[in-house]
């Protein structure tokens, strides 16, 4: 099963049409992903025919600590976003010592269930793995979205392959950041991950005249955008790893 992460509704219909099985949508992937709005996701539940995990992501920043009032955010946005028909939440949320935070996540997963929750890269800078995948697990996240603590799934494959194993069928654990055609059948053999997640982008040059003006961080000249091709190409490379490998998953 392949994940696309998006955050546009070009790059919606480029991973559906290319075959992956959900998407996680965000806004700003240039900020990691933040939470998207409404109407994106009215649109985008129009033009695909799967589902559709929404990103609760407030602010961008990498300790995953909020606030009284951010988490009220995230309450809130989960709601509306619930009721626009959203398939399932993406969220995180840790202490300042780096441990998963129950109470918060209690909390919104009151506002998001029945519906499944994935439990985002704030597992990968948590203090204890081992602690945090237990916690997370009786917290009732169906996933975890895990790079193994590095900076790329690849580089983080002992982990995610302990992970696995540890997990034992009781949680998914799905492997994301920097998975390419190069890699992934490479990362599926060796963890026996079931799920992965990319992005399958590419640089798109933007059609507009030239300007003198920027917005944002960003040069305004091109933006990424995932790639149908790219997305086919994975999913027959994860498919050939598989069909080489001892064990079966669905791709």
């Amino acid at each position: 099963m392949m994940e696309v992460c998006v955050d546009s509704v070009e790059s919606a219909v480029n991973a559906y049409n290319g075959g992956a099985s959900r998407l996680e949508l965000c806004a700003a992937l240039s900020e990691g992903g933040l939470t998207p709005t409404p109407g994106m996701l009215r649109i985008i539940k129009s033009v695909v025919k799967i589902p559709v995990f929404v990103m609760l992501r407030p602010c961008g920043g990498d300790d995953f600590v909020y606030s009284c009032h951010e988490v009220e955010v995230m309450k809130n946005d989960a709601s509306v976003l619930k009721e626009w028909g959203a398939d399932g939440f993406v969220f995180g949320a840790l202490t300042p010592s780096g441990d998963v935070d129950k109470n918060v996540c209690k909390e919104i997963m009151g506002v998001v269930s029945p519906l499944p929750a994935t439990f985002h890269r704030a597992f990968d800078v948590c203090q204890d793995i081992d602690a945090a995948l237990l916690t997370i697990i009786e917290l009732g996240f169906t996933r975890i979205l895990t790079s193994g603590q590095e900076f790329t799934a690849h580089k983080g494959i002992p982990v995610i392959k302990k992970l696995v194993l540890n997990a034992n069928g009781r949680i998914t654990i799905m492997p994301g950041a920097g998975i390419t055609r190069a890699n992934v059948g490479e990362i599926l053999r060796h963890t026996r991950a079931q799920e992965f997640h990319a992005s399958a982008k590419v640089l798109k040059k933007c059609g507009g005249p030239p300007n003198k003006c920027t917005m944002g961080f960003n040069s305004g000249e091109t933006v990424f955008v995932t790639s149908e091709e790219i997305v086919r190409e994975m999913l027959a490379v994860a498919g050939e790893a598989v069909r080489n490998s001892k064990w079966e998953i669905n791709v």
